[in-house]
Formats: C-alpha cells, sequence, structure tokens
C-alpha cells in the first residue's frame, strides 16, 4: 500500500467513491451468499421447517447480537479513518490494539451467555414448535463461534477505514466457496441437517477471520497490528464507545423490532415463517448495496475530516446519494420483477412462494427511502456526531414501528399491517434527519 498518497483525501471523489464501494459492496454480497446458501441448501434438502429455522427465529437473534458489534466497531473504524488521515501514529497505533482486544473480550462474554440464553430467548419469540429443535442447535453453533465473527467483523472495518476494501473482498470470495462447499459436504452428502449448515458458517468464518488478522499484522505500513500489544488503552476505548455505542444501541432496536415483527410473523405459522425467512435473504442484498455506500461514505468523510478538506466531505455526501439512487433503485427493480423465480431459489412449496411474492411485491419500493437514510447516516458518522442520529433512528423505530405492531397489528391481524410499520418509521426518522444533516454542515463551515 502506497502510505504516501491517499487518493480518498485527494483523487476524483466519484471514482474514488466507486473504486472504494464496488469492493465492499461484492463483499458484502460475499457475506450475505453464505448465509444465502444455507438457507437454499437446508430449505431444498432438509424442508421449509429448517428453512424457517435458518432464516426466522435464530436469523434475527443473531442479528441482534451481530447488530450491535457492528455498531461499536462503526466507532473503532471511524476512530481510526479519522487518525489514518491526520497521520497520527500514536493514537492510530492505540485505536487498532483497543479494538481487537474488545473484539477478544466481548466475543468470549456473548458466546456464553448466548449458548446458555437460546432456548428462552427462541420460546420468548413464539417460535413455532416444529422448528425449535433445528432453531436452537443452528443458533448455539453459531453462537459458539461468536470469536471469529467478531475479529472478522471488526478487522475488516479497520481495514476499510483506512481505504483498503479489497482485501476484505478477497477473503470473503475464499470463505464463500469454502463455504458452499462445506455446506454441500455437510448436509447433503453427510446429513448432518441444519448443524451442519451450521457448522459450515462458523468454519468459513474462522478463515477469514484468520485471513484478515494476518494481514494486519503484515501489509498496512503505518497501521500494523502486532498480536503481543493487543490491549485496552482507556482513553481510546472510551471514545470509541463515544461513537460506537449509539451505533450499536441503534442496530439493537433495528433488531428488536425485527425480533417483534418475527413474533407477531410466527404466528401465522410455518409458511409465513419460512416465507418470510426467504425474503429476508431477498431483501439482504439490498441492505448490502445501500449498507456499502454507508461505509463508503462514512470512510471518505471520516478520512477528509481528519484531513480538515470539508469542501471533500460534504461533496461526497452529494455524490453517494445519487450514486447510491440509482444502483438501489435498479436493484430493487430487479428484484421486484423477478420476485417469483427467486423465491422459487429457495422452497419448491407453492404456498411459501405465493406468501413470500406477496409481502415483496407489497414493501419492496418503500425501500428507496431508507437510502438517503443510509447516507446522512454515514455522513454523520464519519464526523464523529453518533448522538442525534441514534435519536432520529430510536423514535422511528421506538415511537413508530414498536408500537405499531404491539398495539395496532392485534387490532387488525393481517400481514399487511406488520409490514406498512416498516416505512412508516423511515419516513419518521428521515424527516429529523435530513434538517440536522444540514445544521450539522452549516456548523462544520463556521466553526472551521
Amino acid at each position: 500500500m502506497n502510505v504516501h498518497k491517499n487518493k480518498i483525501t485527494e483523487g476524483i471523489i466519484w471514482k474514488q467513491l466507486l473504486f472504494f464501494f464496488f469492493p465492499i459492496l461484492i463483499g458484502t454480497l460475499f457475506q450475505q451468499l453464505y448465509n444465502t446458501v444455507d438457507a437454499i441448501i437446508v430449505g431444498r434438502f432438509v424442508g421449509k421447517e429448517a428453512l424457517a429455522s435458518v432464516g426466522g427465529s435464530a436469523s434475527v437473534l443473531s442479528n441482534l447480537v451481530i447488530g450491535f458489534f457492528t455498531g461499536l466497531s462503526a466507532g473503532a473504524s471511524v476512530i481510526i479513518s479519522q487518525f489514518y488521515g491526520a497521520r497520527d501514529t500514536v493514537n492510530l497505533h492505540k485505536g487498532l490494539h483497543t479494538a481487537y482486544a474488545f473484539s477478544i473480550v466481548s466475543s468470549l462474554i456473548l458466546s456464553i451467555a448466548g449458548f446458555l440464553l437460546t432456548p428462552w430467548m427462541l420460546k420468548a419469540i413464539n417460535t413455532p414448535a416444529e422448528t425449535m429443535t433445528d432453531s436452537i442447535i443452528y443458533l448455539r453453533i453459531y453462537f459458539l463461534g461468536m470469536l471469529a465473527v467478531m475479529i472478522f467483523n471488526m478487522g475488516s472495518a479497520i481495514m476499510r477505514a483506512v481505504g483498503d476494501s479489497r482485501r476484505p473482498l478477497y477473503y470473503l470470495i475464499v470463505c464463500c466457496i469454502l463455504n458452499i462447499i462445506l455446506d454441500i459436504l455437510l448436509v447433503v452428502v453427510i446429513p448432518l441437517g441444519i448443524a451442519g449448515a451450521a457448522i459450515a458458517t462458523i468454519i468459513s468464518q474462522l478463515v477469514s477471520a484468520i485471513l484478515v488478522t494476518w494481514a494486519l499484522t503484515s501489509s498496512y505500513g503505518i497501521l500494523k497490528l502486532n498480536l503481543r500489544e493487543i490491549r485496552f488503552d482507556m482513553p481510546t476505548l472510551k471514545l470509541e464507545f463515544r461513537i460506537g455505542f449509539p451505533g450499536g444501541i441503534q442496530s439493537c432496536m433495528y433488531s428488536l423490532s425485527n425480533i417483534i415483527i418475527q413474533a407477531a410473523i410466527n404466528n401465522f405459522g410455518t409458511d409465513t415463517a419460512a416465507a418470510w425467512a426467504a425474503w429476508g435473504k431477498l431483501d439482504a442484498i439490498f441492505w448490502a448495496v445501500s449498507g456499502a455506500f454507508g461505509i463508503a461514505v462514512s470512510t471518505f468523510v471520516g478520512q477528509n475530516y481528519g484531513a480538515r478538506k470539508f469542501d471533500r466531505v460534504f461533496k461526497s455526501v452529494r455524490i453517494s446519494s445519487g450514486l447510491s439512487l440509482a444502483i438501489c433503485g435498479a436493484l430493487l427493480s430487479f428484484i421486484y420483477f423477478f420476485c417469483e423465480p427467486l423465491f422459487q431459489l429457495f422452497t419448491g412449496d407453492s404456498s411459501v412462494v405465493e406468501i413470500g411474492v406477496y409481502m415483496l411485491k407489497l414493501l419492496l419500493p418503500a425501500y428507496i427511502i431508507y437510502v438517503f437514510i443510509e447516507i446522512f447516516l454515514g455522513a454523520l458518522r464519519g464526523i464523529g456526531d453518533v448522538m442525534f442520529p441514534t435519536i432520529a433512528n430510536m423514535v422511528g423505530v421506538c415511537l413508530v414501528r414498536i408500537p405499531f405492531v404491539l398495539f395496532v397489528v392485534p387490532l387488525f391481524p393481517q400481514i399487511e399491517f406488520i409490514l406498512v410499520s416498516y416505512p412508516l418509521s423511515w419516513i419518521s426518522t428521515l424527516i429529523l434527519l435530513i434538517p440536522y444533516y444540514f445544521y450539522k454542515k452549516k456548523r462544520v463551515y463556521q466553526n472551521n
């Protein structure tokens, strides 16, 4: 890596955004792909009950944990991107090793707690009896591999924070191929059922964690991981938490709302739960694209803010908005018009496909609203402002979506009323974020 010229702070913005965005996108898609492969293989070779387990209750509970940690790791990546942009090697070193120490300690705590609490959590969200056993097996194995999951997520976030989105992509491609091979081996050839799918995922995550850690020990010039120096620096940890904790809470609120919605979906039976699980794998493609733009704009804003290039900060936000709107719009159109054959990848059950197609066509057009939320959140996170964005998200989730599902849906127990809770919360959040972003932009120029 060329440590003398930083294209993020010097290059043509739209070109560098796309060069940075596409490896993140492809990497995120590959990360989703091996989760999707689990669902496809168990749905086809084990049954719709197993599909409901992998993509339903077990999925939303694991996403709760991963979402919280991803929010925390975003705090570390923002701090590291700012130190990297400012060429502050001392604090860069502290930020890296503190982030790794946090990943190790928190993953061990979550592994133990998650393993013990899995049956209780699944019962709390009304997991159908016919999917309970499989869900327990899958989720417990997943929690046992939490160290690999967290090390990879943190390590790849750090690599992207300093402008390298390619190595995480290469490692994800390797691990995705490995996961597919292991899925076929452990589910189809050696019929371990849902346990085989979980084991395949964890082994793949372990390989990716090892590759990321190896790269950080040898490939980044002023950013270098020394395994013997992994420890907490408390001032740095507090700084990373100040930025990351609100994002973690924000992710938890989204995951909590999804858990409440999953509990409501479970009341409609296994066919609806299986359709919702398959839909979750399809809409994950959109979240991958939108989230990749969020990561890209956050890194661009963070490094340029650290380098005090404020015109580039806000120009990158405008360009990202246009690019994300175009690419996400094209993707949503593709999924909308080809939804039936896409659902048939997961199951041949006509009832499940029919329910899934109906839900998708009803909800999908509203996703375009979230394109702008992701860009504004990434931009504000990049300049270190996380409190108000978290409040805006919590208003949308806690004061709109969750109350709607808890109090309105029981009065009108139909799938349409569950789905409409999503766009209602997104609109509420965006109404708060837009004026705050422009207020913050004005303050940055006034203060600098």
